[in-house]
């Protein structure tokens, strides 16, 4: 033992290194004894033998065990000598070095295994079919890097620090004039709070507007996002069915804290709410002190007709939270959202988001404050949505091509994706299971009741693929789906 310790000291030592001989030696047996070169109640050479074989005074040895007994590593046994003491963890014993590590199941709390069980974010961020992406390559990056510039190349000491009040009051007064122009959201600048995306909206308003245990009412099939940070938050998520009107008043008596709806587009279906069921939710919510979610995550790009007004904007009561997002307009990674909350909320909500986040970014508040101020947002949008209609088109007419009566897709004139119904139960999760193998990046349901799901819905997103390259992929998606049919 007193041989293999010396020749690992020996080879360690550097006598003409910034770091003491006695550090060095200290050091090299606790790293020794941690990784079990030294097990426990092994003998340690005395403190002269040691100091004879390293070549340094005893002082120096002494020392270095005086230490590693104070610590713990060492214990002296009156007569017999010095001994490597039994205090560390069975993680850090020799014998125990082979035994398998722990699962990350077996580590994650409760919440953690929720979080985690049904995983639908897509890796890649384009191609076909990501829904839901915008394609950043149209996006004006000259002009956005010329209005970044100009925070970020100048002293601009307020735009230091961490956002106060919600967000840059020039963004928050920006979109105010926006969004009433294009959705008839009647709101003043106090009343947005500025996010790092759409999950940190649906954090912040379940943090603030309920508690755990709280029942949250959900479109069932939804974007996945939602059901995940309610649950992450401790709600309890309950569906809400669909019919051609959108989404279903729950039946009977309901003591859920808030509804998120997706009216003017769901998510993935493509329906839109009627007038009537809008007017019939905003009444449900008020009789029952019930919080409406609305989000409007792509009310920007209709191709029929212009935006729909937004339900928020047809009521003077305070029930309703609007959820917008630059993400679908812009570029993903822009990580910049919004909530529209009633003004008796707003400074809970700004205090809240400080509280929680302690929010910056606000050079790029500025910019896009100024994108919108100048009318390159609006440009951007008009130009897209040629873009995306064009694409929307091509996607339905290559599909009829290649499917026939094969596949139903939804016909709402909206959104960057179609929602298809393909082949009998099931054909549809298969080839999720198998899409990868054909370049292809789907997305099937997202059910509040897995079992629930048929396997037959499939959403096409054509916002990252060229028209170029869309027949191709939809002859890709036929070989798939008679791979997976036979």
């Amino acid at each position: 033992m007193a041989l293999q310790l010396q020749e690992l000291l020996l080879d360690a030592l550097r006598r003409d290194g910034p770091t003491s001989l006695q550090r060095q030696i200290y050091e090299g047996i606790q790293a020794a004894i941690l990784q079990g070169h030294l097990p426990v109640d092994a003998r340690m050479p005395s403190t002269r033998g040691l100091a004879e074989q390293l070549n340094v005074s005893r002082v120096t040895t002494a020392l270095v065990y005086e230490r590693l007994i104070n610590e713990g590593y060492l214990f002296s046994r009156s007569g017999s000598g010095t001994f490597v003491a039994d205090t560390l963890p069975r993680s850090h014993r020799r014998s125990d070095r082979h035994e398998p590590l722990a699962t990350a199941e077996s580590l994650l709390s409760a919440r953690g295994l929720g979080i985690t069980a049904r995983v639908t974010a897509l890796a890649r961020g384009a191609g076909a079919f990501v829904p839901g992406v915008a394609d950043a390559q149209y996006f004006p990056f000259h002009i956005w890097r010329r209005l970044q510039n100009r925070y970020l190349k100048r002293n601009h000491a307020e735009l230091a620090g961490y956002v106060e009040q919600g967000g840059y009051l020039p963004l928050r007064e920006a979109l105010c004039t926006y969004l009433y122009a294009s959705r008839a959201v009647r709101c003043s600048p106090r009343q947005i709070i500025v996010t790092c995306g759409t999950h940190q909206s649906l954090d912040l308003l379940a943090k603030l507007l309920t508690d755990p245990g709280d029942t949250a009412l959900v479109e069932s099939p939804c974007h996945w996002g939602a059901p995940v940070v309610f649950s992450a938050a401790g709600l309890q998520c309950a569906a809400l069915q669909l019919d051609e009107e959108g989404a279903c008043l729950p039946d009977g008596e309901t003591d859920a804290r808030l509804a998120f709806v997706t009216p003017s587009h769901q998510y993935p279906t493509g329906r839109v709410m009627s007038l009537q069921r809008r007017r019939d939710w905003l009444s449900f919510a008020g009789a029952r002190n019930l919080w409406l979610v609305e989000d409007g995550y792509d009310s920007e790009f209709r191709y029929d007709i212009d935006p729909l007004p937004a339900m928020q904007g047809l009521t003077s009561e305070s029930r309703v939270i609007y959820l917008g997002t630059f993400s679908k307009v812009t570029f993903p990674g822009l990580r910049l959202s919004y909530l529209v909350v009633p003004d008796v909320l707003a400074e809970a909500f700004a205090k809240g988001m400080t509280q929680l986040y302690r929010p910056g970014f606000l050079a790029t508040q500025a910019a896009m404050a100024d994108f919108i101020s100048e009318g390159h947002f609006a440009s951007h949008i008009r130009r897209m949505r040629g873009v995306y209609a064009e694409r929307r088109r091509l996607l339905k007419s290559s599909l009829e091509t290649h499917f026939g009566q094969a596949i139903h897709y939804s016909h709402g004139q909206a959104g960057l994706h179609l929602a298809v119904r393909i082949g009998p139960p099931g054909t549809a999760r298969k080839m999720l299971e198998q899409a990868g193998a054909f370049g292809l990046s789907l997305r099937g349901a997202y059910t509040l009741d897995p079992q629930a799901d048929d396997g037959n819905l499939l959403v096409l997103g054509y916002g990252g693929i060229r028209e170029g390259e869309l027949d191709e992929a939809v002859q890709r998606l036929r070989a798939l789906y008679e791979q997976c049919r036979s």
